[in-house]
């Protein structure tokens, strides 16, 4: 996968002293080896063109000292004042990880005011630190990373193979998405509504692909919820209620279809039909745990942790804790048999099955569930069995993206990514900072840019991340860009049942929405479009956030239908622009509100400009004269106003 062309050691990529201009912000753009041409390879060592600045204030004048090379925390590098801060460019080199601070009046060292990566510098204070990457990743790396011949993660795939790359993914959570066939409404006793079955199913997801619903998304790509069969029982959540399994994560019958859902031969004509329109399909796998009720677990108990461990009762959060080795063997209910991966036996009957159901229905992925409680080794064994197994066959590459549900530990998400684990996974952390800068307004758009500059390359060169806003699991993603934001992690605390947040009348929330979404569907990663926040739907956390999908009517208002409206033209804009989602980022202006981009891949150029503000807002180091993708405008740069709350995609004009 194409690496950031330029890394920006403290907020910004360096651009060519003639791409310099304007004040107010921090123009930034393309520096680095391979520049303009989609990003050659770079092996390690040799140098990357990294501009180091900082804001002015009142200090006289301004050096950089590091580590970036010999001798240079003992004679630093000046900065000048140009275009509105202290700034220099000098080499670095590639794959170096540089600590450094600035060195004020010869006087004072400070870390990096606008880096918030750092270290103890072993003297009471913090080095900023930051990972130098260039072009299109060590040479040595360069083939199987997903270029144009590669069909994705993966080398050794045909020409022509599907590249993952360019996929656009919809989660449709079954139960709640359509209702195609009400003979299979079978609500469960003892359930209220909203934890309980709601009727949608295989049929009403048929409906929706083959009136087109998707292809007007631009989505190539659909997750759907787990396929199994579930227990017809309620059972308690850690809230006291009792919920059903309308979710499809306590799997009974291993080899059957939820009947809730549908029938076998219904599923495989819904894949049918997805691939005849080009659209792939992942299951939600589900493989750290089955309901008690389950055969494999009552024929073969030892293939399970013990729910009793010595004098602990162990339930994840009681008794046992979520993380590490605790996390591997505790039950998330007293209900629900944790697998025992350490046991080779277990382990290859639920690797067995997870190729019976790929196998069977022709799938083209798996979304896999709760990846960090299990053994790693499950993951290596399904990669190798599917190498050998299923692509060698099909001569393309079977995704697997995991669910590691931390929201800062970068490192954690990235240990379960490589050649013989995932090809990458949902990336929390950047959800985090996208939502902290796009939709609360906290901070500035500096934090999410300088973000994006360490973490462009983070999960390595053959990692294909899926980015996304909002999922099954947290509050809908329309409160944390309501005009007073809930946290971003926020589940609204009992409103899920005692209070349920009602759908925002007014546009503002829509409209940052829309900017949050140019921003996921602009940038590399597989953007996520979790069922009904193409309209904006509300709902507090779980099971709130799985209201049923709104279809017609007085239930779908104007804004939702203009946010709809904004995503259709994303997806195609997108489709028709591989720059967006194949080439290199390179920052080209930021200032506290307003950031913008140019993805480039070899001449295709496309520019990404948004505005966060409540207020009108200027963008400087545009084009000279461009087209807006979103609305056909014609536009004069290089400076570019952009209204409140708004985004554009920019095509130059030849």
């Amino acid at each position: 996968m194409p690496l950031a062309l330029a890394l920006v050691l403290a907020l910004g990529a360096a651009c060519g002293e003639d791409e310099l201009g304007g004040s107010g912000g921090a123009p930034a753009g393309n520096a680095a080896t391979g520049a303009g041409e989609g990003g050659s390879c770079v092996d390690p060592g040799d140098p990357c063109q990294v501009t180091f600045w900082y804001p002015i204030g009142a200090e006289s004048s301004v050096e950089v000292r590091g580590d970036f090379a010999e001798g240079g925390w003992e004679t630093g590098v000046p900065l000048h004042i140009d275009a509105g801060s202290w700034r220099v460019t000098i080499p670095v080199p590639n794959g170096a990880t540089v600590r450094y601070k600035f060195f004020l009046d010869g006087a004072q060292y400070v870390p990096d005011p606008n880096n918030t990566e750092e270290e103890d510098d072993g003297f009471g204070s913090k080095n900023s630190i930051k990972r130098v990457a260039c072009g299109n990743g060590p040479c040595e790396q360069a083939s199987g990373q997903g270029g144009d011949d590669t069909g994705g993660v993966g080398a050794g795939l045909p020409a022509g193979a599907f590249d993952w790359r360019s996929s656009v993914m919809y989660f449709a959570f079954i139960d709640r998405f359509r209702n195609g066939d009400e003979s299979n409404d079978d609500p469960i006793d003892d359930v209220e509504e909203l934890a309980n079955y709601q009727g949608g199913d295989f049929q009403g997801l048929l409906d929706a692909i083959e009136e087109g619903y998707f292809d007007e998304l631009g989505v190539n790509t659909i997750w759907i919820s787990v396929p199994m069969n579930n227990p017809n029982v309620a059972g308690p959540g850690a809230d006291g209620r009792n919920y059903s399994a309308y979710h499809g994560y306590w799997p009974t019958e291993l080899d059957k279809v939820e009947e809730h859902f549908g029938t076998m031969d219904l599923l495989k004509t819904v894949i049918a039909a997805a691939h005849e329109r080009g659209i792939k399909i992942l299951f939600d796998y589900a493989m750290n745990h089955v309901h008690s009720d389950a055969a494999v677990f009552r024929d073969h108990p030892d293939w399970f942790w013990p729910l009793q461990d010595g004098e602990r009762f162990c339930v994840c959060g009681d008794g046992c804790a979520w993380d590490g080795d605790d996390g591997r063997r505790c039950w998330f209910r007293d209900y629900l048999p944790d697998w025992n991966f350490t046991n080779s036996a277990a382990r290859a009957a639920s690797v067995d099955n997870a190729l019976w159901w790929i196998k069977e229905t022709g799938i083209d992925g798996f979304r896999l569930d709760a990846v960090k409680h299990i053994e790693t080794q499950w993951i290596t064994d399904l990669r190798a069995r599917l190498r050998d197994e299923v692509e060698s066959v099909s001569g393309e590459k079977f995704y697997t993206v995991g669910e590691t549900f931390d929201t800062g530990n970068r490192d954690l998400l990235k240990s379960y990514v490589g050649e013989t684990l995932l090809d990458g996974q949902f990336d929390f952390p950047l959800r985090g900072v996208a939502v902290e800068a796009l939709l609360r307004r906290s901070g500035t758009m500096f934090d999410l840019d300088n973000y994006l500059g360490s973490n462009d390359s983070f999960y390595g060169p053959g990692a294909i991340m899926s980015t996304f806003l909002g999922n099954h699991d947290i509050a809908r993603i329309v409160h944390n860009a309501d005009d007073s934001p809930w946290g971003a992690w926020d589940n609204g605390g009992t409103a899920n049942w005692d209070n349920p947040p009602a759908q925002p009348s007014n546009a503002s929330p829509y409209q940052r929405l829309a900017v949050g979404f140019t921003f996921l569907m602009t940038t590399q990663g597989v953007p996520l479009i979790y069922y009904g926040d193409e309209l904006g739907l509300a709902g507090a956390g779980d099971p709130d956030n799985r209201r049923m999908m709104p279809w017609s009517g007085g239930d779908i208002t104007g804004e939702m239908e203009g946010l709809r409206s904004h995503m259709k033209k994303l997806g195609q804009i997108r489709k028709e622009h591989t720059a967006l989602w194949r080439g290199t980022r390179s920052t080209v202006w930021v200032s506290n509100d307003t950031y913008a981009y140019r993805m480039t891949e070899g001449p295709s150029i496309v520019y990404v400009a948004l505005n966060r503000g409540d207020v009108d807002a200027t963008v400087e180091n545009m084009p000279a004269g461009a087209t807006d993708l979103l609305t056909g405008n014609a536009l004069t740069g290089p400076i570019i106003t952009l209204p409140p709350r708004s985004s554009m995609i920019l095509l130059e004009s030849p």
